[in-house]
């Protein structure tokens, strides 16, 4: 695990602190989820610092307490969590997070970015950076995702939650939505369901927490009125308010298992193919 950035704008070196030399910007913690946690809170609190640190999702489960302090204490402490999903793979349902996204989402004044790719990482780290009364948590894949967002925007589109990454192709008659590495798998349905004819556009929501604090006429701008499905390697949890009575939620309803993370993904369902399935059923 992990320390910090400082409001210094020279190069700074990432040699780590010592008992002999103060001046490093980088601290081992080992294993100790909570110690890191707890000592970023005091860090925030003294000033100086923006304190950040990492572990796998999973182990959020160590280190609750501090991130709910953090959160009941306003201070400016980001939690970098990677290996967020079955995508872990091998390490098995031990190390594989699916409730830890709802649980975390749950947490008053936290807001819990899972962005897509390299650019939506660059979004949500600034926003994260912008957030001075509340901490913000990232949520990173294991695995290598691709690029999505390969043109410049001036705007932030992370800044509000979600955003309509790709629009239909005439009258919408479906939205996909998801985070993470799922949004990948969103885009691959649009473009079969689009040979079909059907016009899906794919919403993008690195932050639900964020995206819900908008105003209701841009959430409505960005959902639209055509039947919803949310993709997510997690549970439904939280999920409601977006989804609607007649949505359908693709993510999991259990501990996931052993294997390759491409495996698995088949195995939940987690695919294009069955998001095209479930997709037809709403159109």
């Amino acid at each position: 695990a992990d320390l910090t950035g400082s409001n210094n704008t020279k190069a700074v070196s990432m040699s780590p602190v010592t008992a002999n030399d103060y001046s490093g910007k980088y601290i081992y913690y080992g294993v100790r989820e909570h110690g890191m946690s707890a000592c970023m809170n005091a860090m925030a609190l003294h000033g100086g610092f923006v304190p950040y640190g990492g572990t796998f999702l999973v182990f959020s489960d160590y280190c609750r307490g501090a991130i709910r302090l953090s959160a009941l204490m306003g201070q400016r402490v980001i939690y970098v969590m990677s290996h967020d999903s079955i995508g872990l793979g091998e390490d098995g349902p031990t190390h594989q997070p699916v409730e830890h996204l709802a649980s975390l989402r749950a947490i008053p004044n936290l807001d819990v970015y899972r962005p897509a790719d390299a650019t939506e990482t660059a979004e949500c780290w600034q926003a994260c950076l912008e957030t001075t009364d509340s901490p913000s948590m990232m949520v990173l894949s294991r695995q290598g995702l691709p690029s999505i967002r390969t043109r410049y925007t001036e705007e932030n589109l992370c800044a509000k939650g979600g955003y309509v990454l790709s629009d239909a192709h005439g009258d919408r008659q479906l939205t996909l939505i998801a985070s993470g590495s799922e949004v990948e798998v969103a885009l691959n349905a649009q473009s079969v369901l689009a040979q079909s004819g059907v016009h899906v556009a794919v919403v993008s929501m690195p932050c639900l927490d964020v995206f819900n604090r908008q105003s209701d006429a841009y959430k409505q701008s960005v959902l639209g009125t055509a039947p919803r499905m949310v993709i997510e390697a997690g549970i439904e949890q939280g999920w409601g308010r977006i989804l609607g009575e007649n949505g359908i939620f693709v993510g999991m309803n259990s501990f996931g298992a052993s294997a390759p993370a491409g495996e698995l993904f088949a195995k939940f369902g987690i695919t294009a193919d069955n998001v095209v399935q479930q997709a037809k059923t709403l159109v």
